[in-house]
């Protein structure tokens, strides 16, 4: 029982800023994470051993954000939460500015992303899991995992507002 708990207390930071880029808000996110923790704690017996737990994991995390938003489509009436803006950092107000606008249209083009292209990549890109991690979470085979990212990517790459971006990038 206090593996389990470790290792819940070591995936709760990954899972609930898993939760919060699927579901665009803290509160959410946080209720999602709590049910999908509750979930894992009832079917503890199932957890598998060695490397499958955290793609389980993910997969229970994952199925509890979009039960949320199936219910409720919490996801947007929340667009204009700050749940995700970016860190501050840097001593350079304008880099700050510029990074915190970057990041908001980036979750933005995220958000445009129909929801079986956006969790593969916010489960690859922000979650760090490997395809075949998520393609245990969202019970999809590989090759399906690895064709969504492929077209995620290239919808990213032909989003206007992002090709915008671009654009500011080579000009620096």
């Amino acid at each position: 029982m206090d593996d389990l708990d470790a290792w819940l207390a070591e995936a709760y930071p990954t899972a609930y800023r898993t939760a919060c880029m699927v579901l665009r808000s803290p509160v959410d996110a946080e209720d999602a994470v709590q049910d999908a923790f509750l979930r894992v704690w009832r079917f503890r017996d199932a957890i598998p051993a060695g490397d499958g737990r955290r793609a389980w994991l993910y997969r229970v995390v994952v199925n509890a954000c979009i039960s949320r938003v199936r219910g409720e489509r919490v996801w947007r009436q929340r667009a204009g939460d700050d749940a995700l803006d970016t860190l501050p950092g840097k001593a350079d107000p304008q880099h700050d500015a510029e990074d915190a606008a970057l990041g908001r249209c980036l979750l933005d083009a995220l958000e445009r992303l129909p929801e079986h292209l956006r969790v593969p990549v916010i489960l690859r890109y922000y979650s760090g899991l490997a395809e075949r991690e998520i393609a245990v979470a969202i019970q999809r085979r590989p090759g399906t995992v690895k064709s969504r990212l492929s077209e995620a990517r290239r919808r990213l790459a032909d989003d206007p507002a992002l090709n915008a971006w671009a654009d500011v990038e080579v000009a620096r």
